[in-house]
């Protein structure tokens, strides 16, 4: 049996000052420049709760709130929400700074699911999460909604390819 983690050990906090590069002419940041920080920042979430090579199965869901601009500072938090047998569910959390005023705004929100690989790359058991704070409890319960309607859409999806009269 692997030994249980908690949130608290794999969380990470990265941050990334935004370029003209990472824009549009305008210089609002590109919402592909975003995703792909949160996907690294869970990543590496994901590879300090298993210490093994993880790969990205999903991303269930990704709200942007606000716009960043060049000059931004961008800090993406993300902490495991919730283990199965082989993936976990990462929360994201993205906030942007204003260097200049030094405002804060909450930039995006994002749920990931990673699955943990073997030497074979295949999947693998991941260590159990043990929630701690409410924070991790509330978290975690928000997450097993998500698995259980991501399994009934994809259900629902397979069902449908089957046969399209039962969509």
């Amino acid at each position: 049996m692997k030994p249980q983690k908690c949130t608290q050990d794999s969380s990470v906090i990265i941050s990334r000052v935004m370029l003209p590069e990472d824009a549009n002419p305008a210089g609002i940041v590109h919402g592909g420049v975003i995703m792909k920080e949160i996907d690294n920042a869970a990543g590496v979430t994901a590879v300090r709760h298993t210490r093994k090579i993880c790969v990205t199965a999903s991303i269930d869901r990704l709200d942007f709130h606000k716009p960043a601009f060049i000059g931004n500072l961008i800090t993406v938090k993300a902490g495991v929400n919730m283990t199965g047998k082989t993936s976990m569910e990462i929360g994201a959390r993205v906030e942007t700074e204003d260097l200049f005023t030094g405002v804060k705004t909450h930039l995006a929100s994002a749920y990931l699911t990673f699955v943990a690989l073997g030497d074979d790359k295949r999947p693998i058991p991941v260590p159990p999460l043990t929630p701690v704070t409410q924070e991790d409890f509330r978290r975690n319960r928000e997450a097993i909604a998500r698995r259980e309607l991501r399994l009934s859409e994809k259900k629902k999806e397979s069902e449908c390819q089957k046969d399209t009269s039962a969509c």
